[in-house]
C-alpha cells in the first residue's frame, strides 16, 4: 500500500479489472513475490508463464495485478510495475505481515480502496454516498450510473458492466452464504472487516460503531492521509470533517461518533503530540505539527505489534 495524493477534482470513473474476483488474502503476496528490487515486468501477467507462477487461471491473473493497482501495493511505470514502500514494509519476507494474515492489512487494503477510488469507484461510493439503511444491488444501479456520469459525462457504462462490479464489491465484504463455486466460498480479505452484513436474502446494511480490529495506528495513518489530500495547508481538522467528510476516516470505516471522540482524545499520546486533540468552548478539532514520511511509517508499524 502506498499514500497517495488527490488530485484536483475526481478521479475517472472505473468499473472493471477485477474480473468479477474479490480480493483474496494471498494475491497481494503473491504480487509482492513476483518483483525483484522493487519492479515487477510488466510481462509477469501477461507471458503464458502467469499461470503458472500465480498459480490461478488466466482471468484471475488480470485480476490479482488489477487489486495490486487499486490497493496501492504496485503504480505502474515506463519500466514496468514498482512496488510501493509501505507495500515491501508489511509484505517483504522479513515484513510486519508477509502472509497478510493481520487486520491492519485489510484495513489499510480498504481504506485505499474507499478512501482513495483508485481503479475503485463503486468502493469508494458505497462507503462514501451511500446512506440508506438497508438497500438491495438492483436499488444502487441507478445512482452509481449517475454518480458515474458526475466524475465524466460521455462515459459509457453498460448496466451489466454496473450490476457486476456492484456484485463484485458486496461479496468482498460480505461473501454469498451458499450455491456458487468453490471460490464462493474462500473468504475474501475484507470480509473479515465486519463493515457490510447480509441482513436477508441480497439485502445488505453497514455495521456501523466502534471497530476493535481496526488498530488505532491504521486510523492515525488514514486520518493523516485523508488530512494530506484535503486540507494539507490547514494546521487543524474539525471533529465534523473527521467524521462525516467525503473520503473520512468515520466515513469509510463506519465508525459513531463515541468511537471516533475516544480515538482522537487518545492521539496525543499515541503521537507523541504530533497530533493534538483539543474540545473548547464547543470547538471539536485535532491539531497537527510536522509530520514526516518515517512518522506515517512508524504509525504503521505499531498497528503490527
Amino acid at each position: 500500500m502506498k499514500s497517495t495524493t488527490k488530485l484536483s477534482g475526481r478521479p475517472p470513473a472505473h468499473f472493471s479489472g477485477h474480473e468479477t474476483f474479490p480480493l483474496r488474502q494471498m494475491w497481494l503476496k503473491k504480487v509482492y513475490n513476483s518483483g525483484q528490487d522493487g519492479l515487477i515486468p510488466k510481462k509477469t501477467f501477461t507471458d503464458e508463464t502467469a499461470i503458472a507462477e500465480f498459480g490461478v487461471g488466466k482471468n484471475m491473473v488480470s485480476s490479482i495485478r488489477h487489486w495490486a493497482l487499486a490497493c496501492g501495493v504496485i503504480r505502474e511505470t515506463d519500466e514496468g510495475f514498482r512496488i510501493g514502500s509501505l507495500a515491501t514494509e508489511i509484505l517483504d519476507d522479513g515484513g510486519l505481515d508477509p502472509y497478510a494474515e493481520s487486520p491492519s492489512t485489510a484495513w489499510l487494503a480498504h481504506w485505499q480502496l474507499a478512501g482513495h477510488c483508485f481503479r475503485s469507484t463503486t468502493w469508494y461510493w458505497l462507503f462514501n454516498h451511500v446512506t440508506a439503511p438497508t438497500f438491495t444491488r438492483q436499488e444502487l444501479e441507478d445512482p452509481l450510473v449517475q454518480y458515474a456520469r458526475t466524475l465524466d459525462p460521455k462515459h459509457r457504462l453498460s448496466q451489466a458492466t454496473i450490476s457486476r462490479d456492484l456484485e463484485t464489491c458486496l461479496r468482498s465484504y460480505a461473501p454469498r452464504a451458499a450455491g456458487g463455486s468453490p471460490e464462493d466460498f474462500a473468504e475474501p480479505l475484507l470480509g473479515e472487516l465486519g463493515l457490510l452484513q447480509e441482513v436477508h436474502k441480497g439485502q445488505y446494511a453497514f455495521r456501523r460503531g466502534p471497530k476493535t480490529s481496526l488498530h488505532d495506528g491504521v486510523f492515525t495513518y488514514a486520518l493523516v492521509d485523508f488530512w494530506n489530500q484535503t486540507a494539507a495547508g490547514q494546521s487543524s481538522l474539525a471533529f465534523e470533517t473527521i467524521a462525516y467528510a467525503e473520503g473520512s476516516p468515520g466515513r469509510v470505516f463506519k465508525l459513531d461518533e463515541e468511537s471516533i471522540a475516544q480515538r482522537l482524545i487518545g492521539l496525543s499520546d499515541f503521537t507523541k503530540r504530533k497530533l493534538e486533540w483539543t474540545d473548547s468552548a464547543g470547538l471539536r478539532q485535532v491539531h497537527r505539527k510536522e509530520l514526516s514520511k518515517e512518522d506515517l511509517k512508524n504509525m504503521i508499524r505499531r498497528a503490527y505489534d
